[in-house]
């Protein structure tokens, strides 16, 4: 099941198998936390108290077994999305439906009740990836170093995406590789694409770089736990989907499906232009600061803005009027804290306006003043037109802000609404970030496209560890690079040297290749044939720290 990005969880149990059979998938268990970047995992009760899991103690999170009845799973997945039956999603089992139930009442009850958009459940057979288990993803370093950072790992040193969903990708993408040859080429015939039109690369990389997180957006969104900063990111992300969209036309066929994808549907391109129309450029936090309704999108609002920005000019505009009307120049409007706002005349050139103030009252004429009180120098009146005013000016500020947050709520229920749509574009995005970023570290790291097929192959020329290559490019030095050979009658090597001979980096080395091979990026060799592998294994000694 595909979560926001700032809410990945996985569940892990088998409810209606023995604890035993539970236990047995120890190691894709194992494999399955290490691989997670996110908040945590969560586990039925039961297995708390086994070996395998103490490693991940602070990413594990308790659930009682009843979060885990398949039945109960059903209804609350049925209810998600909105269907009868969960059969046009694929043939789940009881334990991937009780675990995706499982999650999603984890999710409803530590939300108070808020659901995250989500997109449809989609299984993932484990025949589809690269078997990488925890201490092979560990010893490689891929993600992160045996001292747990980022930098100085497999992914650090080949990260050249520019947005925030492309990073988040291509980390996915090296933890799982592929073993489907079609799939990986797919991948890194995009990345060809690039490679082959430089000015291309350079337009492509250069918008995407303008694209904002939408995915992290559009879950805190879809939280109610979002602002105007966050639609207009939406906006911002899907105007830049429109116009790499219009820099990828007629271009590669390679690039055809992400064209196709990043098409906005009327109902998306109408969204978007609202919030165009809608949006100011910079909008506050939080919708309760107000203020991020652009001027001329909404009337209404523009004349409580007035009321509320201007009083002292339409009071001073009234005030010119009412001194025309009368031909009294002494006439002025103010204001107090017990009368509010009165017009006030001398007492001497009152008269004019008493007896017009007292007609009003006695024949019930259409006359605007009133009188309301008699000082010793001057005569105060009001009139239904400033009374109306002062009302208006004294709530503008409350109407204002009330009216804008009525429209945020709308544009909110609207992205709602294309939440899968968006979400497509920016998976899309993503991609292609991907795939400029792989083109690109292929130019400028001097990397070349793999050839995989289903063969036993496995042949490469001038090989070099992507970290190490790196840390000595920093100063100033060269990896010097070598071949490995396991096909035909020599598919075991016995690697023999001394301490620090380079045994460890050789090994890592071809392991690492075939990882960036099978997750579709080009390698760091002069040339590269892999049958596809279905499993990656490494032990090294604990004190390495090629980096």
């Amino acid at each position: 099941m595909n979560l926001p990005a700032d809410s990945r969880i996985c569940t892990l149990d088998l409810p209606d198998e023995t604890l035993q059979t539970k236990l047995s998938i120890a190691d894709a268990e194992d494999a399955a936390i290490a691989k997670e970047s996110g908040k945590g995992s969560l586990i039925p009760a039961e297995l708390r108290d086994h070996d395998h899991l103490a490693p991940f103690a602070l990413k594990l999170t308790e659930q009682a077994a009843q979060a885990f009845d398949a039945a109960n799973a059903r209804k609350r997945l049925e209810d998600m999305f909105a269907v009868k039956t969960l059969d046009s999603f694929g043939a789940f089992s009881r334990a991937e439906i009780a675990a995706a139930g499982a999650l999603i009442q984890y999710i409803e009850r530590t939300q108070k009740g808020e659901r995250p958009h989500l997109m449809r459940p989609r299984q993932i057979s484990a025949d589809a990836v690269l078997e990488i288990d925890p201490f092979t993803l560990k010893n490689l370093e891929i993600l992160r170093t045996l001292s747990g950072e980022r930098q100085g790992t497999l992914l650090a040193s080949v990260d050249r995406t520019v947005t925030g969903t492309g990073a988040r990708l291509l980390q996915s993408r090296l933890a799982a590789p592929l073993r489907d040859v079609a799939a990986i080429n797919q991948r890194l015939d995009q990345a060809e694409a690039f490679i082959k039109n430089s000015d291309l690369l350079r337009v492509v990389r250069t918008e995407l770089k303008r694209v904002p997180d939408m995915e992290r957006s559009l879950a805190r969104l879809s939280m109610n736990r979002g602002g105007p900063r966050d639609l207009l990111a939406l906006r911002e992300g899907l105007v830049q989907a429109d116009i790499i969209r219009a820099h990828l036309r007629d271009q590669s066929p390679a690039l055809q499906p992400h064209v196709d994808a990043l098409q906005a549907t009327p109902q998306l391109a109408a969204f978007r232009d609202r919030l165009g129309e809608a949006l100011t450029d910079s909008p506050p936090v939080l919708s309760r600061d107000g203020g991020f309704i652009r001027p001329g999108y909404a009337p209404e609002l523009d004349h409580l803005r007035g009321l509320r920005d201007q009083s002292r000019k339409l009071m001073a505009e009234l005030q010119a009027r009412y001194t025309a009307d009368t031909g009294i120049d002494s006439l002025k409007i103010t204001h107090n804290n017990i009368l509010g706002y009165f017009i006030e005349v001398p007492a001497k050139r009152a008269d004019k306006l008493l007896v017009s103030a007292a007609n009003r009252n006695e024949q019930n004429a259409d006359n605007p003043f009133i009188h309301r009180q008699t000082m010793a120098n001057a005569v105060r009146f009001t009139t239904p037109e400033l009374a109306d005013l002062e009302r208006d000016i004294s709530s503008a500020a409350e109407k204002s802000l009330a009216l804008e947050e009525q429209f945020f709520s709308e544009m909110v229920a609207e992205c709602a609404a294309n939440a899968e749509l968006i979400f497509t574009q920016a998976q899309t995005l993503a991609a292609l970030d991907v795939a400029a970023a792989t083109a690109d570290l292929a130019i400028d790291g001097n990397c070349t496209r793999p050839v995989l097929d289903t063969s036993r192959d496995f042949q490469i020329k001038g090989g070099r560890h992507p970290v190490v290559e790196q840390a000595l490019r920093q100063e100033a030095q060269s990896f010097t690079p070598n071949d490995c050979d396991l096909s035909g009658d020599q598919r075991l090597w016995l690697l023999t040297g001394p301490n620090m001979a380079g045994k460890s980096t050789f090994l890592r080395q071809n392991a690492l290749i075939v990882i960036l091979a099978q997750a579709g990026l080009y390698v760091p060799a002069s040339s590269a044939r892999i049958g596809v592998v279905d499993k990656v294994f490494s032990r090294v000694g604990a004190a390495d720290d090629l980096a």
